[in-house]
C-alpha cells in the first residue's frame, strides 16, 4: 500500500514541475521573441501584462484540454495535437481580449506571431524531451506499472507481446490468469497476488460475450483498490463517437478508478495541509481546555487510539479525545457507541454532541493519514464485517477517509444499526468521490461548521 501512496505523490511532484515548465517556456519564449523582432526585452507595461496574461491563461487553458492528465500509452502524436490545440486556443483568448479592451494597435504583430510560433515549438520540444526521459527511466526499471492479465492465453501472448513493443508506456505484464481458470477457484489465485502487492492493474481481455465472468472477476477484486480495466476484442465491431482510453493503441474501458487526477490529488493535499494548520493554531487553546477536563472527568489517558481503515484500505490510527471510561473490548470486535452508552462520561457526552472529540483528527490530517473531507474511516473489524454486505464497499478507500464528508452532512452520521444505515452512507460516499471537486469540499466544511456541532445522532 505504501508503494501506491509513493507513486501518487510522485506524479503529483511531476505535475507541478511540468506546470513550472510550461509557464516559463510560455514566458521565456514570450522575451526571446521580443529579442528578436523588438532588438530587446520588452520595457512596456503592455507587453508584460500580455506575457503575465499569457502564463495565468495557459494555467487555466492547458488544464482543461487535460494536458497535465496521465498520458500513459497514448502516443506521442495525440499529446502534440492536443497541446497544439490549447496553445492556439490560449492566444485565440488573448486575441480576445485585446480586441475587447482595444489594445491590439499597441502589440507588434510580428513579434506576437514569432511569440506564438517560438512558444509552440518549444512546449513540443519540452514534451518530447519528457517523453525521452521517461522512456530512458522506464527502461531502467523505473516509474513502471505492473498488470495482470485475465483472459484466453492467446490474448494474454498477444497483450504481452503487444506491451513489450511499447515499452514508452511504462507497463509490463506481471501474471496473466485464464478465464477458465477462475470456475472452481472463483479467481482465488487473482486475488492472492493481487493482494501480495507487485500489481497495479488488472487487464479483463474477455469477448464482450463473456459478461457474465467479466462480473466473477469483478466480484472476486471487489475487496480490494486495484484499478480494474477491460480491454475487449471489438475488431468485428463498427464504433461511431465512442468513448474510451487508449494505452499502447489499445482501447481501454474504465471499470474502477478514483476519477481524481494528480492536479486533483495536489489541489486536495494543500487544502488539507494549509486548513488543518490554521485550525489546529486557532483552536489549540481550547483543545488545552478539553485535554484538562478529559483529565479531570475519568481516570486513562487524554487521547483514544483506534485502528481505522485508511486510503487503499491501508490501516491507520486515529486520534481522538477519549470520551469513555477505560473498558476493554471483546477479542476481534469493536462495539459501536449508542444512546445512553454507560460507557461514556458526561463530559465526553459533550464532546460527542459536539463533535469536539474528533479535533485531534487535524494532527492525522497533518501526517497525511487524513483528509479534511472525505469518508469517514471504519475501524478495522467493521470494514471486514461490511465488505463483504455492502457492494463496493471498498470504493469508498480509493480516496483519504475524512473528518468530516458528503453523508455526515446529510445526516448519516453515527451509530450503524442497521444495515440500510451503511448502504445509505456508503452511496453518499460514493458519490462524493464521482463528484469531487474543491467547491464541494469547501461546502461541506461549510455545512460542518453549521450542522456538525450539534446532532442527534452524535452519542
Amino acid at each position: 500500500m505504501k508503494y501506491r501512496g509513493i507513486l501518487s505523490e510522485y506524479a503529483e511532484l511531476w505535475e507541478m514541475l511540468l506546470r513550472l515548465a510550461d509557464a516559463l517556456a510560455v514566458l521565456g519564449s514570450g522575451w526571446v521573441a521580443s529579442i528578436i523582432y523588438l532588438g530587446g526585452l520588452p520595457n512596456s507595461p503592455g507587453y508584460t501584462l500580455g506575457l503575465v496574461l499569457a502564463v495565468l491563461l495557459c494555467l487555466v487553458i492547458f488544464p482543461s484540454f487535460g494536458l497535465y492528465r496521465a498520458w500513459r500509452g497514448i502516443s506521442l502524436g495525440e499529446e502534440m495535437r492536443t497541446l497544439t490545440l490549447a496553445w492556439v486556443t490560449t492566444f485565440g483568448a488573448l486575441t480576445f481580449f485585446a480586441f475587447v479592451t482595444k489594445t491590439g494597435p499597441d502589440f507588434s504583430r510580428g513579434w506576437f506571431l514569432i511569440w506564438l510560433s517560438l512558444g509552440w515549438v518549444v512546449l513540443l520540444a519540452g514534451r518530447i524531451v519528457l517523453r525521452l526521459f521517461q522512456r530512458s527511466m522506464r527502461q531502467r526499471g523505473f516509474n513502471l506499472r505492473r498488470v495482470a492479465i485475465v483472459g484466453s492465453p492467446s490474448m494474454a501472448e498477444h497483450l504481452t507481446k503487444r506491451l513489450a513493443d511499447t515499452p514508452w508506456a511504462g507497463l509490463v505484464v506481471a501474471a496473466s490468469f485464464s478465464a477458465t481458470d477462475g470456475e472452481d477457484t472463483g479467481f482465488a489465485d487473482l486475488v492472492a497476488r493481487v493482494r501480495a502487492g507487485g500489481i497495479d492493474q488488472v487487464w479483463i481481455a474477455l469477448p464482450l460475450r463473456e459478461e457474465a465472468t467479466i462480473h466473477h472477476v469483478q466480484h472476486a477484486l471487489r475487496h480490494t483498490t486495484v484499478d480494474i480495466r477491460y480491454v475487449p476484442d471489438i475488431s468485428s465491431f463498427t464504433l461511431l463517437n465512442h468513448s474510451v482510453s487508449e494505452i499502447a493503441g489499445l482501447p481501454v474501458i474504465n471499470l474502477s478508478s478514483s476519477g481524481m487526477d494528480s492536479l486533483d490529488r495536489l489541489t486536495k493535499v494543500i487544502e488539507d495541509r494549509v486548513l488543518a494548520l490554521l485550525i489546529i493554531l486557532v483552536c489549540s487553546p481550547l483543545m488545552l481546555l478539553i485535554a484538562m477536563g478529559v483529565k479531570l472527568s475519568s481516570p486513562g489517558p487524554v487521547l483514544f487510539r483506534q485502528r481505522r481503515s485508511g486510503l487503499g484500505g491501508e490501516t491507520i490510527t486515529i486520534l481522538k479525545f477519549r470520551s469513555m471510561v477505560i473498558h476493554a473490548e471483546p477479542a476481534g470486535g469493536v462495539t459501536q457507541a449508542r444512546r445512553d452508552d454507560p460507557r461514556v462520561t458526561p463530559f465526553g457526552a459533550l464532546l460527542r454532541r459536539t463533535s469536539l472529540d474528533e479535533l485531534p483528527q487535524f494532527f492525522n490530517v497533518l501526517a497525511g493519514d487524513m483528509s479534511i473531507v472525505g469518508p469517514r474511516p471504519h475501524a478495522v473489524e467493521h470494514n471486514e464485517q461490511y465488505k463483504v454486505l455492502v457492494s463496493s464497499y471498498m470504493a469508498r478507500h480509493k480516496i483519504k477517509p475524512g473528518i468530516t464528508g458528503w453523508a455526515q452532512v446529510n445526516g448519516f452520521r453515527g451509530e450503524t444499526d442497521t444495515l440500510e444505515k451503511m448502504q445509505k452512507r456508503v452511496q453518499h460516499d460514493l458519490h462524493y468521490i464521482e463528484n469531487w471537486s474543491l467547491w464541494l469540499d469547501l461546502k461541506i466544511i461549510a455545512l460542518t461548521l453549521i450542522k456538525g456541532f450539534s446532532t442527534p445522532d452524535g452519542y
